[in-house]
This record gives structure tokens, sequence and C-alpha cells, in this order.
């Protein structure tokens, strides 16, 4: 089933079991709810990488919060997670705090979720930085990002300009340029809010 994505930013598909959905701009009164899906959700990958901290996992989302560029992922009316695309100084995008609360995982709305952003980047190369491991990493692979660098906890990816939909062959590493090191030690790293 393919989902359809209104301008407002609303979609329904994507799966079996997946509810009408839709993005709207972050108020700061979501903040606190939103720093504690990402803790929640990154419980399990962070303390695998022995790189849990409670506070830090909390302080890390206040200290990098862009709410200019970050929305509330809504699903069936309900707060399910948040998504921040930032413009990045290629012109690109930084795909940033893709969070789902885990009952909202699993039906096909981060897929679909992603798909809508995508589109919203017309073509134009989109980075992200993932943990290693982690469950979402495939899903960024299914959708045309392809690993540029590794880290011990993080692992940079980058779906360049030109890759086409869902489903096809991931990019060729090492296709998308590289910047000087940055706070992390790595090739076109920000700081990545670990």
């Amino acid at each position: 089933m393919r989902t359809e994505v209104a301008e407002d930013g609303t979609g329904t598909g994507g799966g079996p079991g997946l509810a009408e959905w839709a993005l709207r701009a972050v108020g700061a009164a979501d903040l606190d709810a939103l720093v504690e899906i990402r803790a929640e959700v990154m419980r399990a990958d962070l303390e695998r990488l022995g790189r849990y901290d409670e506070r830090r996992v909390r302080r890390r989302m206040r200290d990098s919060f862009s709410p200019a560029h970050t929305s509330v992922i809504l699903s069936g009316g309900a707060l399910a997670g948040c998504v921040t695309l930032r413009p990045a100084e290629d012109g690109g995008h930084w795909l940033e705090h893709f969070y789902l609360a885990p009952r909202h995982q699993g039906r096909g709305l981060g897929g679909a979720v992603l798909r809508s952003l995508l589109e919203r980047a017309n073509g134009r190369p989109v980075r992200l930085h993932v943990l290693r491991g982690s469950a979402a990493q495939r899903l960024y692979a299914r959708h045309g990002f392809a690993v540029e660098d590794e880290g011990p906890v993080d692992v940079l990816m980058v779906r360049p300009p030109g890759v086409a939909g869902p489903g096809a062959a991931p990019a060729t590493p090492g296709t998308a340029p590289r910047r000087l090191r940055a706070e992390r030690g790595g090739p076109g790293r920000p700081p990545s809010g670990r």
C-alpha cells in the first residue's frame, strides 16, 4: 500500500494497522514529552553500546533542540514522536531526532514519515547519524541511505542526490561529499546528540 501524503503533512496507508498520521509544528509544551520518548527509544541501544546515562540522554536533546525545523508526529491524533529536518550548509538536509514511541513502531509509520520527509528534501542530499547496530539503520538503508562513516557509537549515513524512492538500492559508500572533521572526530560529523 502506498502512503499518500497531503501538503498539510497528513497521510494514511503504509501498512496494516497504520492509523492516519500527521506532522505538526512543535511547541514549547511538547519538549518534555519528546525528551522522554527519546530516552525510552534510545535506552536499549545505548545500554548495548555501554553509553546510557539517564541525564545525558535527555540533556542532549534539550541542548540540540531546533524548534524551527522540528515536527511532532501524530498517529490517530495521539503524540507518537518527533523528527527534525534541518537545512545543511551544502543545500541538503540533516535528519535528526527521529523518534517514535515504541507503541507506534513496527506498523509502517516510520517509513511513511520518512518518505514524506524525503519528498520535502526534493532530491537534495540528506544526512543523519544513527546508533551503530540499531534497527533504525536498516530502515534508512531501505530508503536509499548508505553508510558514509562509522564510529564506535554512531554511523553517519547519507542519501545522495538522485537516489530513487524506497526500495531502491542503497547508494555506494563514499559518494557523498566529505566535510572537515568536527567535534566528534569523523568526516562530516556535527555533534551527534548522543
